[in-house]
């Protein structure tokens, strides 16, 4: 069933258009993802949706008495009411009829009631009646219904006293969020919901959604929340919406190839165009040809031309270099304690980070991940423990605060009073690669945007070319298209990064190591982030099988030792195999030179009448080939080792 539909909408600013010629239903059960650059119009589109604009042209239309949830960005419940009592507004009319069924509980009880029986058949069938509706609306169970959407989203009972009006911003956000899914609407619109939110309670909300019961439309920048939930895309690009069916990594390969697709009509047409053009040019004032070239003239006239599929100036687009390379050891860290004034965060935590090797710090809100970088990079102690950066590393730091830049200086200075050296059309170059263009660059820093502080930062970490990066939140303020484009440069770069996100996506695109911080320490994982998932769920289900057998647990180990000496024995085993595999790759290359160098002199026509010496060559070719097949089988067979390990 249909419950909203837009037909050929649009929207004007100043005469143009921000989009034209939307068009998209919305059917009960959808999962629906909205997704675009910022600025491309979402948030105009889903506030036409639900009503609160109307379109410049074109309609939208909705199924009658259609319920619609709003949850946008930054807002959250302002109110004097305590935490428990602004959820139970959602079942005020399930109160009303619990108050209706204990008071006729209270009539029913009474002697006058009693004595009548007409009264007390009347009364019970209405009694009969009421707890029939409260039992199928769910009476006897929203209460824990509330406690559970309230645990989800990090609301412990301790705190249910609590006035709303006393919260935090994030707060307030949240419970907002929670009193839209027990208001349990047809339609839930929801713009960038996951703000606010940390990793266990991300986790929960996309599971909690996935089983509810009306239609989602959802605005965010959470690709592995889109990914895990929505089974539609809505693509508001190029002033239009485009629908693709599929999660949001099937969206970025069928959008890749939709656009490949493009690329080749459009530059088919435009060969066509253009000999069509060439040959009017030659041929309009010829006698012989004028009538075949006005043919051609009016084939052009009639042709619809396509327009051109993307534009490339809108995107960021660069890479991170090394001066130098570092050694093969990065970074040590044994049994640390992070925290500030003598309180501990957490402890024990131990790194032993290599060369070309993607850390991703992940843990809870307030466990001292930001702390821990810091205490890295010397600019807080560490309350225990040791730490070492290894030989030749040189470190550049991507500060979440946004410290590292000068509010007096302008863009440019920003970047030359650093490289002075360096000329300034250069500088100015790399700067338009990270769409600081024009003017852009005369602006001070202090005026910037969020998102283009970012990527200032961005540059100049690619300007001072360290070859061991590390990262703190560095997708923040960042859009979609700059977040992938930040993916792959990390994943092309030849050192090593350090990095702590809340991005799920970014961590499983870049990490080949997860490491866990929580008071008892750190875990080390070695896999993406669904690999750090999935091990997860494997020892909350190993913890549930020692609580129902603690005589087994008992005689087992510390979990948190075992799985780190575990984890470092299995690093050295993998370090092992991967120097095996490079010796036997620098090996098939002398001996590639060595076969080619045979097959040289073999070719030589002084040598190719000379039986003997040919006949000693093809010995030396044949050997040397054997060696080649013999390195090349040790090679896969240690290569499959290394996958396996």
């Amino acid at each position: 069933m249909i419950l909203l539909q837009a037909q050929n909408v649009s929207r004007e600013f100043s005469g143009d258009p921000l989009f034209a010629n939307v068009t998209f239903d919305i059917q009960d059960q959808d999962r629906i993802g909205l997704v675009g650059r910022n600025g491309a119009g979402k948030t105009t589109l889903l506030k036409m949706l639900i009503g609160q604009t109307v379109p410049d042209s074109g309609q939208i239309t909705s199924k009658k008495g259609l319920s619609i949830g709003y949850l946008a960005q930054n807002q959250g419940l302002d109110t004097q009411k305590t935490i428990w009592n602004e959820m139970l507004s959602v079942f005020q009319p399930l109160i009303v009829l619990e108050n209706e069924i204990h008071e006729i509980e209270h009539e029913l009880s009474s002697e006058q009631i009693i004595a009548n029986q007409t009264e007390f058949t009347r009364l019970s069938t209405l009694y009969d009646q009421k707890q029939q509706q409260f039992k199928a609306e769910n009476g006897f169970g929203y209460q824990a219904e509330i406690r559970g959407v309230l645990h989800g989203f990090g609301f412990e009972e301790a705190t249910y006293k609590h006035p709303v009006e006393n919260l935090s911003g994030g707060q307030k956000t949240k419970l907002a969020l929670a009193k839209l899914l027990l208001e349990q609407h047809d339609l839930l619109v929801l713009d960038e919901p996951t703000n606010h939110l940390d990793m266990s309670t991300l986790n929960w909300l996309e599971n909690y959604i996935k089983s509810y019961h009306g239609a989602l439309l959802i605005v965010s920048h959470d690709r592995y929340f889109l990914d895990h939930v929505v089974t539609r895309v809505l693509d508001l690009d190029r002033k239009t919406v485009t629908n693709y069916i599929g999660n949001y990594s099937n969206y970025i390969d069928q959008k890749a190839s939709r656009l490949k697709t493009e690329w080749k009509a459009y530059e088919k047409q435009q060969t066509k165009i253009n000999k069509l053009e060439d040959f009017v040019n030659r041929n309009i004032v010829r006698a012989s040809t004028t009538k075949r070239a006005q043919s051609r003239r009016k084939q052009l006239e009639k042709m619809t031309v396509l327009e051109r599929p993307t534009e490339t100036n809108g995107e960021m687009h660069f890479h991170f270099a090394v001066k130098q390379a570092s050694g093969n050891v990065v970074l040590t860290v044994t049994d640390a304690a992070i925290g500030y004034d003598q309180h501990i965060l957490s402890s024990p935590i131990n790194i032993e980070l290599n060369k070309h090797h993607v850390l991703g710090i992940v843990g809870p809100n307030g466990i001292g991940k930001s702390t821990l970088l810091k205490s890295i990079l010397g600019q807080i102690p560490f309350l225990r423990g040791t730490y070492k950066l290894g030989t030749g590393v040189q470190i550049g730091y991507y500060d979440q605060e946004q410290h590292n830049l000068d509010d007096k200086k302008t863009v440019l200075n920003e970047l030359w009073d650093e490289h002075p050296l360096v000329d300034e059309k250069d500088i100015r170059s790399l700067l338009g690669s990270f769409l600081f263009s024009g003017d852009d660059v005369a602006k001070q820093v202090k005026n910037l945007s969020g998102g283009e502080r970012a990527r200032l930062l961005l540059t100049k970490l690619t300007m001072q070319r360290d070859n061991f990066l590390i990262l703190d939140e560095p997708t923040n303020h960042l859009d979609i298209d700059s977040r992938e484009v930040l993916e792959n440069a990390l994943n092309e770069f030849d050192g090593t990064v350090l990095f702590v996100s809340h991005d799920r996506y970014f961590i499983n695109r870049v990490a080949t190591e997860i490491l866990e911080i929580s008071t008892q320490g750190s875990q080390l994982f070695l896999g993406d982030y669904d690999y750090y998932l999935m091990k997860q769920q494997e020892q909350l289900a190993n913890a549930q099988e020692a609580y129902k057998n603690p005589e087994v647990h008992n005689q087992q180990p510390d979990s948190n030792k075992q799985n780190y000496l575990a984890s470092k024995e299995k690093q050295k085993s993998q370090r092992k195999l991967q120097r095996e595999i490079d010796k036997l790759e620098t090996e098939l290359d002398h001996l590639a030179d060595q076969e080619k160098h045979i097959q040289t002199q073999m070719a030589d026509p002084t040598i190719f009448n000379d039986h003997l010496k040919l006949e000693e060559l093809q010995k030396q070719l044949t050997l040397v080939q054997t060696d080649i097949t013999q390195t090349e089988n040790a090679w896969t067979q240690k290569s499959e080792e290394l996958e396996e390990n």
